[in-house]
């Protein structure tokens, strides 16, 4: 593959937060046909397309298309394309129905490694070249998401899911041999390439206390290890919650008493979420990874995006496939906006496309590396187009102004937009023949 590589387009990325409702901002970079210039994987700077590159630099030309840091998405489940799109239950009864029976078939090997293959290859035909993933309870799950990630180069957050009760037989494990193997997968994995380790406890009902202070010990044991679980996602889950932990003030609280709280804690969903707990957010640094296709199909409710950032809160943004039904980011993007205007606010394409990429970058600690076009950032990118279809192709033409034509854009587009997808450079997907293939 070329060590230099020049891809003309239309670059669009941010350098800051975007303010709420803002639809004109600084924070927002726009540079219409420039040359993206990658060398070795990472971003080595930017020019006016009328500016060729010096000779010697591979060079794509994409005039016309939008060229887009790779989408991060913060919380998604590798084994629920199985039960994407499943009918009729609320969160509880989801779990049972669909998500237990599906997540056991991943203690085969085999089926492990297909689905993680099939998992990854999903991912970048959306699109995303970053996320946070839950696996199953079984290590082989968690081993076979690193590998297939470790060999596409791309950055991966992901552990072993904690569960010793409340939970189907093949589905649970204990307190000594999940350490064991959360140690294991640590020292083999954590830090391998663009690989990193999450703690990763399913929720609180399913981890006893003395798992939960296991997973805190773990935390604290390895310096750099992330966190992921799920809190007060449904009121239901809620109540449930507080019958089972007393002592605890809040389903956050139950978290921040077992040592999980910290900066490198993504905790998604966060529906009902007091003045209290966001204070907790803001004061660990934990972040919100915000559902909001998932919570509209299990009608779990309208998380409050505004008033957790104004607490201090960090959200991002993230598809929790498969209780949300497409790995699509701009499909989450748009359920997003769906759910602040249910409460009488209005998300701009800004604020969306910040928490998909810089801001979920930053969240994660990872804002040095990826998320934008700094140079010196691995380069993770798509190239997108503007529109696939005529009705969007005349509502381009006639948009007004950036945001109307971008914010349409994501309304608009799906994965038939995707022209090609980039991890540090290379080529992991390219649309051929109107048809995502994946690069071999």
């Amino acid at each position: 593959m070329p060590r230099r590589l020049a891809l003309r387009g239309d670059l669009l990325d941010f350098t800051a937060t975007p303010e709420w409702g803002a639809v004109d901002t600084p924070a927002l970079r726009w540079r219409p046909d420039h040359w993206l210039l990658v060398e070795d994987g990472r971003v080595a700077g930017v020019q006016p397309g009328h500016q060729p590159p010096p000779e010697g630099w591979q060079q794509h030309d994409h005039r016309g298309r939008l060229i887009l840091p790779g989408f991060i998405d913060t919380h998604v489940h590798s084994p629920q394309l199985d039960v994407i799109g499943s009918y009729g239950t609320e969160l509880l009864d989801w779990l049972n129905t669909y998500t237990f029976p599906a997540e056991s078939r991943f203690a085969d090997r085999a089926e492990a490694e297909a689905g993680a293959a099939r998992f990854v290859d999903a991912l970048l035909a959306q699109g995303t070249t970053t996320a946070v993933v839950f696996p199953t309870v079984h290590k082989v799950s968690a081993e076979a998401l690193f590998a297939e990630a470790h060999r596409r180069g791309m950055r991966l957050v992901t552990g072993k899911v904690l569960m010793d009760r409340h939970a189907p037989d093949n589905l649970r494990d204990d307190v000594v041999q999940a350490e064991r193997d959360c140690i294991d997968l640590i020292e083999r994995w954590h830090g391998r390439g663009r690989l990193s380790y999450a703690v990763t406890v399913r929720f609180a009902p399913t981890s006893t206390p003395e798992q939960l202070a296991m997973a805190g010990a773990l935390c604290a044991a390895y310096p750099g290890l992330y966190m992921q679980t799920h809190v007060a996602e449904n009121r239901d889950e809620v109540r449930w919650v507080h019958e089972l932990f007393p002592e605890a003030r809040s389903y956050l609280d139950v978290y921040a008493r077992a040592g999980l709280m910290n900066e490198r804690s993504v905790l998604a969903h966060g529906i009902w979420l007091d003045d209290g707990d966001r204070a907790a957010l803001r004061a660990s640094g934990a972040q919100i990874a915000h559902s909001p296709s998932s919570n509209l199909f299990l009608g779990s409710g309208l998380f409050d995006w505004r008033a957790t950032e104004a607490a201090g809160g960090a959200v991002s943004l993230a598809t929790d496939v498969g209780g949300g039904t497409s790995l699509s980011m701009l499909r989450t993007m748009l359920d997003a906006y769906k759910v602040q205007a249910m409460q009488g606010q209005r998300l701009t394409a800004w604020k969306a496309l910040h928490a998909a990429t810089l801001g979920a970058a930053q969240a994660l600690g990872l804002g040095d590396e990826i998320g934008a076009f700094e140079p010196g950032r691995a380069a993770d990118l798509c190239v997108w187009d503007w529109a696939a279809d005529p009705v969007a192709e005349r509502r381009m033409a006639v948009a007004q102004g950036l945001h109307e034509k971008v914010f349409a854009w994501i309304t608009l587009a799906d994965d038939r937009n995707l022209a090609a997808a980039y991890v540090q450079g290379l080529p992991q997907y390219e649309r051929r023949g109107g048809a995502m293939a994946a690069v071999p």
